[in-house]
């Protein structure tokens, strides 16, 4: 009768879910830990868990967490208060992620996002430069982004200057939204540039400081969001102090 009510070794009520499970969310010694022992205050399990549960958010957000400022753009037909200088170095620090991420064999839910970030920023240069007057130029800046990120996503990359390519990042960030921030300041407002998209990076940015040290353990990779988290912040403190100068600098133009 008492072997009966022992739960047979290796099997829980979770066994329907735990290929999915070990894909996507922990090991199989934290599932192990969870699922048979019942010890569900395993704290280095719990960090792996939080860590693969917050990428694969910042990643499932990522799929449209420029949509909106793309969506602004083509509402208003107009990129004022943009900086192109700001994307271009934007794209710069997402490329640089992404091929030193490749190239180190992180998995997917430490920088996945830089994916879906990429081809929206891509798409937000191109409306810059379209809404600018300068259609040819927008494509012909996509086109040749494009070409860049084959090569620098070529297995034939050294190691070497894809490493060289993420300590640009760190640079490439804080001038990019610097220049973003002096151009809100120069206007004394921040334009087209859209409150969500930047609260969502911002807080994005924050969350992947845990992950990637949690996940890949590269203090280059957890520096370059710690400056951008501050970076982001900055533009989202202005959006918030200009935030009604939009609509004055509108009535002042009527």
């Amino acid at each position: 009768m008492a072997a009966k009510t022992v739960m047979e070794k290796g099997t829980s009520v979770m066994e329907p879910l735990k290929g999915v499970l070990l894909t996507y969310f922990m090991p199989e010694s934290c599932y192990d830990s969870f699922f048979l022992d019942f010890n569900f205050l395993d704290v280095p399990c719990l960090k792996i868990v939080l860590s693969k549960g917050l990428g694969i958010g910042i990643i499932l957000g990522s799929l449209m967490v420029k949509l909106p400022q793309i969506l602004k753009l083509m509402g208003a037909k107009s990129a004022e208060g943009i900086s192109f200088h700001s994307v271009l170095l934007e794209l710069l620090a997402i490329t640089g992620t992404m091929a030193y991420s490749i190239s180190n064999n992180f998995p997917f839910s430490a920088w996945g996002e830089a994916l879906f970030l990429m081809l929206q920023t891509v798409a937000i240069g191109f409306l810059i430069q379209h809404y600018g007057g300068k259609t040819a130029r927008g494509l012909l800046f996509g086109a040749v982004y494009l070409s860049v990120l084959a090569a620098v996503l070529s297995p034939a990359m050294p190691a070497s200057m894809v490493t060289t390519m993420q300590a640009s990042n760190v640079p490439a960030v804080i001038i990019g939204r610097l220049l973003q921030a002096a151009t809100n300041y120069r206007n004394g407002h921040t334009g087209q540039l859209s409150a969500i998209s930047v609260f969502l990076l911002f807080a994005g940015s924050l969350a992947r400081i845990f992950t990637s040290i949690q996940e890949t353990g590269d203090n280059l990779m957890a520096l370059t969001y710690v400056i951008s988290s501050t970076c982001n912040g900055i533009l989202a403190l202005q959006l918030i102090y200009y935030w009604n100068s939009g609509s004055k600098q509108k009535k002042k133009s009527e």
